[in-house]
């Protein structure tokens, strides 16, 4: 099984990928890792590339991102299900600075090491308004268009809730969480 998990910052992609990857028993990529090296320094692009690309040869596997540049388009085409948490800037604002409290001036599993949890200023303005940005929703909408054969679209704790106790039943679970 091959599963791709998009959304929102502080939405709980990694969280969700980490169940997912513990239920299934498949490996999970946390793109951040691959993005970061330690102490927040970006990792050379062809490096990471190369990194998305042999790990996607696996048989099964979860990733968790957006990244476009670390090909998402043949990690979308490949992945068996998408999922697509669209949750509301306000919820995925207070949902990261719970985060921040919990790991503060530590590393979270999803992130690589010496990059602690924060909560700046700039991290902020992402949040609530430059990850939200028409261009961005618009590619979401996009990808949702495209693959909805095999997407999950999740926007609430409920809904989120419900999709864990059985996820990927049935995939008319789309439409009835589109709504």
């Amino acid at each position: 099984m091959k599963l791709a998990i998009l959304g929102y910052s502080g939405c709980g992609k990694s969280t969700l990928a980490k169940y997912l990857g513990q239920m299934y028993q498949i490996p999970v990529l946390y793109l951040d890792t691959v993005q970061y090296l330690p102490d927040w320094k970006v990792r050379e692009l062809s490096e990471a590339v190369t990194m998305v690309s042999e790990f996607m040869r696996q048989d099964s596997w979860v990733i968790d991102g957006n990244y476009i540049k670390y090909l998402q388009r043949e990690r979308l085409e490949q992945a068996d299900y998408i999922v697509f948490m669209d949750f509301p800037r306000i919820v995925c604002f207070i949902r990261a600075y719970k985060r921040y409290l919990k790991y503060r001036n530590r590393t979270r599993e999803s992130m690589a090491k010496g990059c602690n949890e924060k909560m700046d200023r700039e991290f902020v303005w992402w949040l609530l308004h430059k990850g939200r940005e028409k261009k961005r929703r618009k590619h979401y909408q996009e990808i949702v268009a495209e693959f909805s054969e095999k997407t999950v679209i999740i926007k609430s704790q409920r809904q989120l809730d419900e999709f864990m106790k059985d996820p990927f039943k049935s995939m008319n679970r789309n439409s009835i969480f589109a709504k």
